[in-house]
């Protein structure tokens, strides 16, 4: 489809923030590999940020070095309140990932993860005067903002800013009619504004590649070749204004199987539609923790306490009923790090989520279930 920039962009982006580790460094051998078969099947869009530990640095040597500059497309974002305390901090991100990532421009720009709590900081900053300035300056081709909030505050900042070329928002299946992420109706004011948008999320952070057993069963009975994570990213793929889809690759084997249905994409029929429709119903009164381990409530926490992990542990015990290997799993997450009973309530954890979840909440239920 065409992007409105007069050009055509694969539906498949490949976002990287979930990069395979070797330890704790990223495995630089295994992206190239990645790089190369996404390249190969003729995608282009890469999706990193300055808060993305090391990725900026692994694409500039798994992509940059390697490919021409005009055979791909690249995406970053500046973040004004995770690691910005002045407006010369928060300006600064762009030269840094300019240098990181060696690709002399970025075709596409974000202000990252706007929220209620955060998004007067981008105008007390000036960001939006500075990247159009960018903008102007060649060193940007399109800039936009990603979203975390609802559809009031979108409308509001699309009203005001209606200069944005794109947006990138949280949308899959599950979280369609959510009241927290609501992406069916920050989907339609996007639309309304006439913006294209990169979705972001559309696995949820993995746990549509592992929904739950009944939902499994849907999708198997219909078509049991297909991959779980297949049918939530063709579910966003084939909404109208979707510029791409960003999944957040950890390895070859998700890599080769994105390739493998979205090389010729396909949008959902008729019948694939109810299918999804009864999934939502069944996602609907899931008991599980909708966290998507994008680790930004981590960051901060006074107890360094792995809350994606905690709440990984209980959703194997929510979700599937498997007491034995959720206490297994917590016992793993807090082995290095605080226990959710080290949780002092400071709630910076709950400002930082994207996802809006009672973090503190949840941790004495975890407290319940595990100590």
């Amino acid at each position: 489809m065409s992007d409105y920039f007069g050009k055509d962009v694969p539906k498949l982006g490949f976002g990287l923030m979930r990069l395979p580790k070797k330890g704790v460094v990223t495995d630089i051998a295994q992206v190239k590999k990645m790089v190369d078969m996404f390249m190969e099947a003729g995608f282009t869009y890469f999706d990193t940020a300055y808060v993305y530990p090391g990725s900026e640095a692994a694409i500039r040597k798994a992509l940059v070095e390697r490919y021409p500059r005009e055979s791909y497309t690249l995406c970053t974002k500046l973040n004004a309140f995770m690691m910005a305390p002045t407006e010369k901090v928060a300006k600064k991100q762009f030269e840094t990932s300019l240098k990181r990532t060696g690709a002399g421009y970025f075709d596409y720009y974000l202000l990252h993860a706007l929220m209620e709590n955060n998004y007067k900081k981008y105008d007390k900053f000036h960001l939006w005067d500075y990247v159009k300035e960018k903008k102007e300056a060649g060193l940007i081709k399109h800039f936009g903002f990603s979203f975390h909030a609802g559809p009031d505050l979108l409308d509001k900042l699309l009203t005001e800013h209606p200069e944005v070329d794109f947006i990138q928002l949280q949308l899959n299946y599950a979280d369609w009619e959510n009241d927290d992420v609501t992406s069916r109706a920050n989907y339609e004011v996007a639309r309304k504004h006439g913006k294209s948008i990169t979705v972001m999320e559309p696995v949820k952070g993995g746990k549509l590649a592992k929904p739950p057993k009944e939902v499994q069963k849907l999708f198997k009975d219909y078509n049991p070749d297909a991959s779980f994570a297949s049918w939530a990213i063709r579910f966003v793929a084939g909404l109208d204004g979707i510029l791409t889809v960003l999944s957040g690759m950890s390895n070859i084997e998700q890599m080769a199987d994105n390739i493998s249905y979205m090389k010729d994409f396909k949008p959902l029929n008729e019948e694939e539609q109810k299918i999804i429709r009864e999934a939502q119903r069944i996602i609907g009164r899931s008991e599980t923790i909708p966290c998507t381990a994008c680790k930004y409530c981590v960051e901060g926490c006074p107890q360094n306490i792995m809350i994606p992990d905690v709440f990984e542990a209980m959703n194997k015990k929510l979700g599937n009923g498997l007491a034995k290997e959720a206490k297994e799993a917590y016992d793993k997450a807090v082995a290095e790090g605080g226990k959710a009973s080290d949780c002092i309530e400071c709630k910076q954890c709950e400002n930082a989520c994207p996802q809006h979840l009672p973090i503190t909440d949840n941790l004495k239920k975890a407290v319940e279930m595990f100590e």
